[in-house]
């Protein structure tokens, strides 16, 4: 089985983690940041696929997708689910 986005997910991979950023840098970029126990605290994860993971925001339900790095781990640009 083939998966269409490995080629773009693994470049987006690269990029993240080749020169990963500390937070405030992320912050910077990409406005709010999440470490792994505020990524659980706000959000359920319903899965994953590295770069991106797919989440459900708890405080009101929405579906979304946020990427993330290694080291640090840290998650960041999270895009809202269009409808």
């Amino acid at each position: 089985m083939t998966d269409p986005t490995e080629d773009l997910r693994r470049l987006r991979l690269a990029e993240i983690n080749t020169r990963p950023a500390g937070r405030h840098e992320l912050e910077v970029l990409h406005g709010q940041v999440w470490d792994t126990d505020e990524l659980a605290r706000d959000f359920e994860v319903i899965g994953f696929l590295a770069p991106f993971v797919v989440v459900k925001r708890r405080s009101d339900g929405a579906t979304g997708s946020l990427e993330f790095q290694h080291q640090p781990r840290c998650y960041f640009n999270f895009q809202l689910d269009r409808k």
